[in-house]
């Protein structure tokens, strides 16, 4: 091994260790790098450091445990090259591919609750952010999302384009984001309760407000399209919609907060002064509604909204869907929030709530908006990288859209039969995805593409009476 290589694997370990708050066991540093290294040689390594005295060294044996000189951290720099998910983490491929400086924002907020450092509301995360001279978004990030969203609605009237996918998005943006509340409703179930109004048995009726709210405050905003600004009536009567029927007090609907608040498994702690509130609260509409660039706009209130906090509760909600509003306005692209992890996209928040690192959260918007952008736009520049994740399963897809139109099944028999055959035959950390691919696949058959399933256009018209 080159001399050279030995100092790279050095400063990997070195800033490894620094990411542990108290002292790290061996098992945990050959966890935490990136790169395969033999326990072993890792084992030396250590000693060589702890002899050259970088590192302290506590115990014998399986319990010596190793931590940073306090004066190596000076010098080390904030985030590591490493590709760290947490040891307990069910993801241990993260579908969203993350930047080392992602991952290492990723770490940190995932650490035991009692491992991070309490922190309030930071004003001048806001205060220092100019319109149109400040960017969260570069340059570069903002030419490649309009091209991938871009439609032939753009010179039309605002929500043209919206309009034209609005029943797609009606289910896709509200199942999407119920989602990342923990919503369980599946994709067909959605469908059937927005489009005929039935809820399935045994599903608590919360959830199924929660998605019909969302239906409402979609509608809401594709309606207004192109009188909505970022101003405190669009914002409070979004709140008041997606809110409506799931608070103990009703009169919160649509109104900014007046008590303070905490966050769940957070160590964060949003401003509870109602006047400070209030002022921040229109100090980010005033910002927002001076930002030229569509998606520059989404980004910041998807990220100052539920930093502050403004509502009771329902506010990452209310960001999700004001994220929306350039871009309905703007005839591009919705962002729906489609195969977003939920894990990722709270870890992107707790960037922003406890680091004011917004790096992880711009990382899941990128990609979520290439995900959604890829569902509905229309203009295609060139074709896009193959699904890995249906390429791996495309017989089980094949097969199980197979059975279910040869066996006519309705919508809520299908539902089941999707999650049995989930349980059955993909591993745990797939199953939920494995269960959307199929039901947005049955929910996008049509004649002219039901030969990618073997199928026949009797079969196709026979199951397609019985799908309700």
């Amino acid at each position: 091994m080159k001399k050279q290589n030995y100092s790279k694997i050095f400063d990997a370990i070195l800033e490894t260790v620094k990411h542990f708050p108290k002292q790290a066991f061996l098992k945990d540093i050959l966890q935490a790098l990136d790169f395969p290294v033999p326990k072993r040689s890792l084992q030396r390594y250590l000693a060589v450091l702890t002899k050259q005295g970088h590192l302290n060294a506590l115990g014998k044996a399986r319990s010596r445990r190793y931590s940073l000189k306090e004066n190596e951290k000076k010098f080390l720099p904030i985030f590591f090259p490493g590709a760290l998910l947490l040891q307990d983490s069910p993801l241990l491929k993260p579908l969203i591919p993350l930047s080392p400086t992602a991952l290492s924002i990723q770490l940190n907020v995932r650490q035991p609750i009692q491992a991070r450092r309490p922190i309030g509301y930071k004003r001048e995360f806001l205060n220092t952010y100019r319109p149109n001279e400040t960017y969260y978004l570069s340059k570069n990030i903002r030419d490649h999302l309009f091209e991938m969203g871009k439609s032939q609605d753009s010179q039309r009237p605002a929500g043209t384009y919206a309009r034209h996918i609005l029943n797609r998005l009606l289910i896709d943006l509200s199942w999407n984001s119920s989602r990342l509340e923990g919503n369980t409703y599946s994709l067909l179930e959605t469908e059937r309760l927005l489009e005929l109004g039935k809820a399935p048995e045994g599903k608590n009726s919360m959830e199924a407000q929660m998605i019909l709210n969302h239906k409402s405050a979609i509608e809401f905003m594709v309606e207004s399209a192109e009188f909505m600004k970022f101003n405190s009536f669009t914002i409070c009567n979004l709140h008041a919609l997606l809110s409506d029927n799931l608070l103990r007090d009703q009169r919160a609907c649509g109104r900014l907060r007046s008590v303070p608040i905490g966050i769940t498994k957070s160590v964060y702690q949003p401003l509870a002064i109602p006047q400070l509130v209030s002022e921040y609260f229109q100090q980010i509409l005033d910002t927002a509604d001076a930002i030229i660039d569509p998606f520059e706009q989404s980004f910041f209130i998807m990220l100052q909204l539920p930093y502050l906090q403004p509502f009771l509760d329902v506010n990452k909600r209310v960001s999700r869907l004001a994220a929306n509003i350039p871009l309905i306005r703007s005839n591009l692209c919705p962002l729906s929030f489609v195969d977003v992890p939920e894990q990722a996209y709270i870890s992107g928040l707790l960037g922003i709530y406890e680091l004011n690192r917004l790096e992880l959260l711009r990382e899941v918007f990128v990609w979520a908006y290439e995900r959604s952008s890829s569902l509905y736009s229309a203009t295609r520049q060139e074709l896009g990288e193959p699904d890995l994740f249906r390429l791996r399963y495309r017989n089980l897809i094949i097969t199980m859209i197979g059975e279910i139109i040869h066996k006519c099944l309705s919508k809520q028999a299908a539902v089941a039969a999707i999650k049995q055959k989930a349980i059955e035959v993909v591993i745990l950390e797939d199953r939920a995805r494995f269960i959307e691919v199929i039901e947005t696949e049955l929910m996008s058959l049509h004649k002219g593409n039901i030969a990618r399933f073997r199928l026949k256009p009797s079969e196709y018209d026979k199951w397609l009476k019985s799908w309700i």
